[in-house]
């Protein structure tokens, strides 16, 4: 009942200033305006503005947003110290959001208090749109209408799409949807990784019933989100998760469960939009009811992590008002894809190395694309085994998924965002990734059949298109059916560090090109973003995960006594080499974390990145030595 006299959203049609005071004044309970504009780090503003100020100035307030400085954004070499004028300038082509605070209940209105959240845009000095929304909205319209160019240019691929010969394209758009993944937990309860990775490998936990707080505030969500307009399609368990112990009182405590959600598709901008309004909803209303979320991609080292699986198509809307989707064939049991399918998905695996930057952008990220938990390790596709049969391979970077009754459904899978990937960047980077494929398959005049065999080529083949040297496609668990030195050299070898995954922008310059194009990144831009993701990379190294390895190394104790058997030694031993060789100094040689520590001050990035792959390396080789040598204690 509550839910009826709340207002959710005002739709991208009511944006008129009569619309928002109706719409605004007929609902006390919002209480706040708050402009909510993304930096180059994904980063969103939350200023509250009260509702009664907001009305009065709302002419100007649309027209001219608010002004924040660059401290209070990440923007480096852009907004900086002495030049940081930033405003945050309202998007009236988006739906709004108000996001309710169900702790504070406002009086003698008996409503949760709301701010209603406009997506808004970032502008440097009143002329540079700098922010994430604003690269997405530029890559998604230069995106339209460059393919809607393409088409025109090239009408035979009108011959392999479901049109009549008289339909005419009126606009092209981006479609896109994510599958946020998340840990749910009581506060301050660690599970056992042990047990999860059992329960894992049993599959105990996947799709399974809800219970208790889970339950209840899952339903809770999904039943607030539809109020909002998302559409859930579902809410389920995923693979992650302990059965959590049931307590005298009825109530269950040890909860570690992992979930996920998945609504229906929007177009690009919104459809980040709604997610950044959806990770707020699903974390108030499982915190409401005691339970902790993390969007971590990799929260429990040894268990499985978090993805965000980003689905992409292409749709174009003809002048009769039919929709048609771009990516799918005109006979679905002939060919897999038209050829702005088959060229989009080439553009994206030839230009991955420029685009994955963009996705994965931090340590947690990489933490999670390891070989063995269902998370992308290399750059090659799945299409199916043959047109007739749709199939799913979740062992690869980006996957054709079709259902043969609705065409609209074909789309790409790219798998590995994470549900902290900054899903406007990643959008962006896929668009133009595959405009730049699109464009060659074209411009090549290549029917389907071609374009299969290019995308199926072995490696040393010559192709049009993409490298000599590559595999680009499998059928195959890429995970068991290659070692890690196949999968390098066929696939190419996957950045470990977020360094080496930064420097693709630089070792990969006609790949980076795609993404100039129109300007959509800006070397600005990309010096920007690289900036920001390298200063986070080596604050987190050096402050906190050199830490946790030095209180990993502390954890590991001398348990054993005189009644010690001489394996107990021989492993105490080991143990003891890897703790003095990671955190003991002497005088004659440094650790390898005080060298690491060093080496970014030093601003020696290479010799940081590879030291913290020995880091890594070691602390794993010690953790597996203390769990032996414990076992082998009574």
């Amino acid at each position: 009942m509550m839910y009826e006299r709340m207002l959710f959203s005002i739709p991208k049609e009511r944006h008129s200033v009569e619309h928002i005071r109706e719409d605004l004044g007929g609902h006390p309970e919002v209480q706040f305006v708050s402009l909510v504009g993304l930096d180059i780090g994904g980063h969103d503003t939350d200023e509250k503005i009260p509702v009664e100020l907001a009305l009065r100035k709302l002419e100007s307030l649309l027209a001219r947003g608010v002004q924040t400085d660059g401290s209070s954004v990440v923007l480096p070499r852009i907004a900086e110290l002495n030049d940081a004028k930033v405003d945050i300038i309202p998007d009236p082509d988006v739906d709004w959001y108000v996001d309710y605070n169900f702790e504070h209940v406002l009086d003698g209105v008996d409503l949760p208090v709301g701010t209603l959240r406009i997506p808004s845009f970032l502008i440097h000095n009143d002329a540079s749109a700098v922010g994430s929304r604003e690269i997405l909205k530029r890559a998604a319209g230069l995106f339209a209408g460059e393919a809607k160019r393409l088409i025109a240019e090239n009408p035979y691929v009108l011959s392999h799409l479901d049109m009549g010969q008289g339909d005419a394209i009126d606009e092209v758009f981006i479609t896109a949807a994510t599958e946020l993944e998340f840990w749910v937990k009581t506060p301050e309860d660690k599970g056992d990784r042990e047990q999860l990775s059992t329960s894992q490998e049993l599959k105990e936990q996947y799709w399974q019933r809800t219970r208790g707080s889970v339950r209840t505030a899952l339903e809770k969500t999904i039943i607030l989100l539809n109020r909002y307009g998302f559409n859930v399609e579902m809410g389920h368990k995923e693979v992650g998760g302990i059965k959590a112990k049931l307590e005298s009182s009825g109530g269950y405590s040890h909860i570690m469960e992992q979930l996920e959600i998945d609504w229906e598709y929007s177009t690009a901008l919104q459809a980040a939009d709604n997610e950044l309004t959806i990770k707020y909803i699903v974390k108030d209303v499982f915190r409401y009811h005691g339970l902790e979320v993390s969007f971590m991609a990799k929260p429990i080292d040894g268990v499985a992590g978090s993805g965000e699986h980003t689905h992409i198509g292409v749709a174009a809307r003809l002048k009769s008002g039919r929709l048609v989707n771009l990516f799918a064939p005109r006979d679905a049991s002939k060919d897999f894809m038209s050829p702005i399918g088959f060229g989009a998905l080439m553009g994206i695996l030839k230009n991955y190395e420029a685009v994955n930057p963009f996705i994965t952008a931090s340590n947690d990220a990489l933490n999670r694309l390891k070989a063995g938990f269902e998370a992308p390790v290399c750059i090659v596709t799945s299409i199916g085994h043959d047109a007739g049969n749709p199939s799913r391979n979740r062992t690869v970077l980006a996957g054709l998924v079709r259902d043969m009754s609705n065409p609209l459904a074909t789309r790409f899978e790219l798998r590995s965002p994470n549900p902290k990937s900054n899903t406007y960047l990643v959008l962006a980077a896929s668009c133009l990734a595959m405009l730049d494929g699109i464009e060659a398959a074209l411009a090549a005049g290549k029917a389907p059949g071609s374009l299969l065999e290019s995308l199926s080529k072995r490696q040393g083949e010559d192709d049009f298109y993409l490298e000599k040297g590559r595999v680009y496609r499998s059928e195959k668990d890429v995970f068991e059916e290659y070692s890690h030195e196949e999968r390098c050299e066929l696939f190419g070898k996957a950045p470990e560090t977020v360094w080496e995954n930064i420097l693709a922008l630089s070792l990969y310059p006609e790949k980076t090109k795609a993404l100039k194009r129109g300007g959509v990144f800006s070397d600005a831009l990309i010096e920007s973003y690289k900036a920001a993701i390298v200063a986070q990379w080596a604050t987190e190294l050096e402050n906190r995960i050199v830490s946790n390895v030095t209180e990993l190394v502390r954890e590991c104790r001398k348990l054993h006594d005189s009644d010690c058997t001489d394996f107990d030694v021989m492993n105490w031993t080991k143990i003891g080499e890897l703790r003095n060789y990671l955190c003991k100094d002497m005088v004659e040689r440094k650790c390898l974390l005080t060298r690491i520590k060093a080496a970014i001050r030093e601003k020696d990035y290479d010799a940081a990145s590879a030291m913290q792959i020995e880091m890594q390396e070691k602390a794993g080789a010690l953790q597996r030595a203390y769990a032996e040598y414990r076992k082998n204690l009574l």
